[in-house]
């Protein structure tokens, strides 16, 4: 474990290194490519805004991604369960991801407003696909033997669906909420740069407009390190999921 931590730091710190040198060495001007120090010293600086608007945009994500997985989940199982909605809400849901997300985003603000709930709407809208396809593709995903072995013991309906397809769906369900994870960070820093009084992504757009290059990269690196956090507690809840000690 010591080794590993030893490792990712001595990476990111010759990247820091290479940042911070390479700006000089490149000849790089400071307000296309501000050196590494300058981003943490304009990070420091403005420490308070960057905390304020790291807890708005860490709220839009949590309540986003919570009910994109609530609903992708429901009409996961709602497509796997019904022909008719395998027929209908498939295609159409299948279109909807076919859409640049960024396209969808102003309408979020002329439905919603510039608040709260139109970056909730976007990070759904930029979390949910992932999840609905991972929870359909596992339910799917039932090896031949169990299912024969669960009919030849005339299992109900209800315990094949919860003892044998719930858990041959998890693993992919896991893999499908890592993934829908920074997409949802990526829905609720869309959603502010349409449109908001407050966010991650609104001091960046002010940051761009008031020429503060080094405040906009800070403000990009807290945002990866939200998104990295995030994803780090999905993966460790992952782990501790029960499906990895069912044996059949």
């Amino acid at each position: 474990m010591a080794k590993r931590w030893l490792e990712a730091i001595l990476f990111w710190g010759l990247l820091a290194l290479l940042w911070e040198f390479g700006v000089g060495w490149l000849g790089i001007r400071r307000y296309l490519l501000p050196p590494f120090s300058d981003v943490l010293i304009a990070g420091w600086n403005a420490r308070e805004p960057l905390m304020s608007n790291t807890w708005v945009t860490t709220v839009e994500v949590l309540v986003g991604f919570v009910a994109a997985v609530l609903g992708g989940v429901l009409l996961g199982v709602l497509i796997h369960i019904s022909a008719f909605a395998r027929r209908t809400l498939y295609p159409l849901i299948t279109a909807l991801q076919s859409m640049p997300k960024i396209a969808l985003a102003p309408l979020m603000i002329v439905w919603f407003g510039y608040g709260f709930a139109s970056k909730v709407a976007a990070t759904f809208l930029f979390a949910f696909f992932p999840i609905v396809i991972a929870t359909l593709g596992g339910m799917q995903n039932v090896a031949i033997n169990l299912d024969e072995h669960f009919r030849a013991l005339g299992a109900s309906r209800w315990d094949f669906f919860w003892r044998l397809q719930v858990p041959a769906a998890l693993p992919a369900f896991v893999d499908g909420v890592k993934v829908a994870m920074p997409l949802a960070v990526i829905g609720a820093i869309v959603g502010e740069f349409i449109g908001a009084e407050e966010g991650l992504g609104h001091l960046m757009t002010m940051a761009t407009a008031n020429g503060q290059t080094d405040l906009m990269f800070a403000a990009i690196l807290v945002i990866t390190a939200l998104a990295v956090a995030l994803y780090a507690v999905v993966e460790r809840l992952a782990r501790a999921v029960w499906w990895r000690g069912i044996s059949f």
